[in-house]
């Protein structure tokens, strides 16, 4: 017979047991997969999510593509390289995109943040959809260098895809259409709704601007919000900002329309999480945003097909005092999303 010592350590045992299963079950809930969510403040989103609504096995398997350094030809380049988290999925600290073989492409990656809301891709345009995208860098000559062919090919060897696309899709098998909407998943799914700005706007408890703040903001929807609407901070458009001309004499919209009108325009960034994305512009040309708020005050050139917003008479930009600068940045670090830069459920797995 057992004695009481030991029935009591194996009640303990069973009581430990118990709760640990009633955590993890507790941990299972707070950590189920929700699917796309609407931030509140934000209008309804613009990609089709009932042609490809998000799954958690969708979303696993573009999350797994993104991080998939197979997709380029050297099997060394994924898309998180160029598009890391903590950057907002942007690569920091690069003027221009560093790809395979470090071969240097000619703009700045952007941010993937947001990307349910846009109807256009890339700096300089010529992507229309979402699910079409990531053909570009996949088969651009300094970014991953392959063709979609191979990377199927790649994708087909390894068992740990067959069982990622039969989870997502039903059946094993592997087909451009489907990495491309599992990668639409992932990136429809890049979120960035949480910052003070969303807060305030949202009127969560607890939160408001400072007086500074509310005056920057102020000052932004005077000056700023034109282009930069809210609350994506980008009104989608393509346009000329009167950027010097670079020696590349990238020319932008014009390259994938071939519409006059359109030379020297580019897609308006998001204003969101600018803490994290520097160096800016299409170009990294600005290294910092004082730089950028100059350029807006002082530097725009008056070029061919310069927007009309920065044509005011005789002066050419957006009068910014110095006052007027402090401001203004005051308000766009209220813009910054440090939940999105952490969220777990982004990073490689």
């Amino acid at each position: 017979m057992m004695s009481k010592k030991q029935i009591l350590i194996i009640f303990s045992l069973c009581l430990f047991v118990y709760a640990c299963k009633k955590s993890d079950m507790v941990q299972e809930q707070v950590e189920a997969f929700l699917g796309f969510q609407q931030p509140a403040n934000f209008p309804a989103p613009v990609y089709k999510l009932s042609a490809n609504p998000v799954t958690k096995a969708g979303f696993e398997l573009g999350r797994s593509l993104f991080y998939e350094a197979r997709l380029s030809r050297n099997n060394t380049v994924s898309c998180g390289s160029c598009h890391i988290q903590s950057s907002a999925f942007t690569q920091h600290g690069h003027d221009v995109s560093h790809g395979i073989d470090d071969r240097l492409g000619t703009r700045n990656s952007p941010p993937i943040m947001n990307l349910a809301w846009n109807k256009a891709f890339m700096w300089g345009g010529g992507i229309f959809d979402l699910d079409l995208q990531p053909v570009a860098p996949i088969t651009n000559h300094e970014e991953m260098d392959e063709s979609v062919e191979n990377v199927m090919a790649k994708l087909r060897l390894l068992p740990k895809y067959t069982t990622l696309f039969k989870n997502a899709f039903g059946t094993e098998e592997i087909t451009t259409a489907r990495m491309m909407k599992a990668l639409s998943q992932f990136m429809v799914m890049c979120i960035s709704s949480n910052s003070k700005y969303d807060k305030v706007m949202r009127k969560e408890a607890g939160v408001s601007f400072t007086t500074q703040e509310q005056q920057g903001y102020m000052l932004f929807k005077e000056k700023c919000a034109s282009c930069h609407s809210e609350p994506l901070f980008t009104d989608g458009s393509f346009r000329n900002n009167g950027l010097s001309l670079s020696p590349i004499n990238d020319q932008g919209l014009y390259t994938a329309t071939l519409i006059a009108t359109d030379r020297y325009k580019f897609k308006v960034p998001s204003l969101r999480n600018l803490k994290y994305t520097a160096p800016y512009m299409h170009d990294g040309r600005f290294l910092t945003l004082d730089g950028v708020l100059e350029h807006y005050h002082s530097q725009v050139q008056d070029l061919p097909n310069l927007d009309p917003i920065l044509k005011n008479g005789a002066r050419l930009g957006i009068a910014l005092s110095d006052e007027d600068k402090s401001k203004l940045l005051a308000f766009l670090a209220t813009l910054n999303d440090e939940t999105f830069i952490n969220n777990p459920a982004l990073a490689e797995q």
